[in-house]
């Protein structure tokens, strides 16, 4: 950030008076901009022993495979976004939401919340933002071509937790891509 956004001065990146850690601040205006993570909701679209896949048609990771997932707009509960974001990305209509994995990206500054869903029905097709939409089971999932860390941890404790036949809610970290490899 490089001016604010109230009044149009340069920012600096300082602390502000009375706060903690250094924040883009205005000296004209005194504004505080604060920068915080942003919101990522998703859902894992069950249907049978399968569920749905979507190829990136997008930038970043163009070509490789992710949940239907995206950014939470304002204004928007978290479920209602995970519903959104599935039916933008392709085209899928699912209901009986419950939460299910929560991840913190710190260093990304982001927050995944995933829900299970049913899959309504097996009439969808990709969004704009994606080449191809399959349902698959965990058999036909291509592990090697998986979009982001995030998605590849979230499939692996899904089948996990199918097979043991119980989905508790978990919250877990994901961590820059070299500590994520070293594994």
């Amino acid at each position: 950030m490089k001016f604010c956004s109230a009044c149009g001065h340069p920012v600096q990146l300082a602390v502000p008076p009375g706060d903690d850690r250094p924040r883009h601040f205005c000296p004209a205006c005194g504004a505080v901009h604060y920068e915080n993570p942003r919101v990522v909701v998703g859902a894992i679209a069950e249907r049978e022993d399968r569920i749905l896949l979507c190829r990136r048609a997008i930038e970043p990771r163009l070509g490789l495979w992710t949940l239907p997932a995206g950014y939470l707009e304002s204004g928007e509960t978290l479920a209602a976004g995970a519903v959104r974001e599935t039916w933008e990305e392709a085209g899928a209509r699912i209901a009986e939401l419950t939460p299910y994995l929560m991840f913190n990206i710190a260093h990304i500054g982001q927050i995944y919340l995933l829900f299970r869903a049913r899959l309504l029905e097996e009439d969808f097709a990709p969004g704009r933002e994606s080449l191809e939409v399959r349902l698959l089971s965990e058999e036909e999932i291509p592990w090697g071509r998986i979009a982001f860390p995030v998605i590849g941890e979230t499939l692996k404790t899904y089948f996990r937790d199918r097979r043991r036949g119980a989905f508790p809610f978990a919250i877990g970290d994901i961590l820059p891509a070299a500590a994520w490899e070293a594994g």
